[in-house]
């Protein structure tokens, strides 16, 4: 990729003055700027779509993007000598979010508000992202299998003895939630969202905010980005932050009151996203892992990993329970 992604640049006009790796791209300062190079393995209906959506929050003045950039020949995709397709990117040298400092975690909550305001599309139902009721419900089932299956299997490892004596507790939560959505205005959340166009980014956390020179924000990696309820993004930012600060109230308090200062949030829709937080999305993850992966190995990350979770799960109810939403 050094070399055939590099000169991929040449059909933009461009050439590197500067090469750098960065987080799975090549940098390359130009005649006109930073750009990023990446391998393109994706839909590219999808990345025209994603090339509007990027403009529109540009030509709105929320944040700078990463917008993918048309060559000489007006494709968003480019081949390289390799016969690799690749997608070039503005790019914007910054800073990533610092988790430990709340300033920051602020200002990455108000750069996502003012997002959101300016993702807006009409609605393409190929990329409504799947309801929530469905998904929780699909794994709620998905952690039930894995329960049945370690509790008729003889020889536990001390990873699956853990998963097992904790799988009650977390299923419990989990279906909580899922009768707590169903309960809820989601299904009209949903609706209105869907009138509106409302897109999230599909991924923003810590490291798809940069914080640039004079005071600019930048948000990177759309790839993921879909229709949906925007408390999705909010939620995993949230969660995210929450989990390195141990659910802390007032930490989340900040981060609330950041991204509301830009867009206030509907009772239903702050409803929404405590029930979101309270679903038990980690330990799902990390069962689900175990059940598709190679059984038979135990990783001591993954025991640890198990632990924090049950070690940080009185401080998060705490949370929900408490939470100011």
């Amino acid at each position: 990729m050094y070399d055939n992604g590099v000169g991929v640049l040449s059909q933009y006009g461009l050439t590197a003055r500067t090469i750098c790796r960065g987080r799975g791209a090549m940098l390359c300062e130009t005649e006109t700027g930073w750009k990023s190079i990446q391998e393109f393995g994706g839909a590219r209906n999808k990345l025209e779509l994603q090339w509007q959506l990027q403009e529109q929050i540009i030509r709105s003045g929320a944040v700078q993007t990463d917008c993918p950039l048309r060559n000489e020949a007006g494709e968003l995709v480019s081949q390289g000598e390799d016969g690799q397709l690749y997608v070039v990117r503005e790019w914007y040298p910054g800073k990533e979010c610092d988790t430990r400092s709340i300033p920051e975690i602020r200002r990455a909550a108000s750069a996502m508000a003012r997002l959101h305001k300016a993702a807006r599309l009409p609605l393409r139902k190929e990329y409504e992202k799947e309801s929530l009721i469905s998904e929780c419900t699909r794994h709620n089932a998905e952690i039930r299998k894995i329960r049945r299956y370690l509790s008729g299997k003889q020889k536990k490892n001390p990873f699956e003895k853990l998963l097992l004596d904790s799988a009650d507790e977390f299923l419990e939560q989990g279906e909580a939630a899922v009768e707590e959505l169903k309960d809820s205005g989601y299904e009209r959340l949903r609706e209105e969202a869907r009138q509106k166009g409302c897109i999230c980014h599909g991924e923003f956390n810590q490291h798809n905010i940069l914080f640039c020179g004079g005071g600019q924000d930048t948000v990177i990696h759309f790839d993921k980005w879909n229709f949906d309820l925007q408390t999705a993004d909010l939620y995993q930012f949230m969660r995210k932050i929450l989990e390195k600060h141990n659910w802390d109230l007032q930490t989340g308090a900040e981060i609330l009151s950041a991204y509301e200062k830009e867009q206030p949030l509907q009772k239903t829709e702050l409803q929404n996203l405590r029930i979101r937080l309270s679903y038990p999305w980690k330990y799902w993850k990390l069962a689900n892992h175990y059940y598709g992966g190679k059984k038979t190995w135990m990783s001591q990350k993954n025991i640890e990993k198990l632990e924090q979770i049950k070690s940080q799960k009185k401080n998060w109810i705490n949370f929900i329970n408490n939470m100011d939403f």
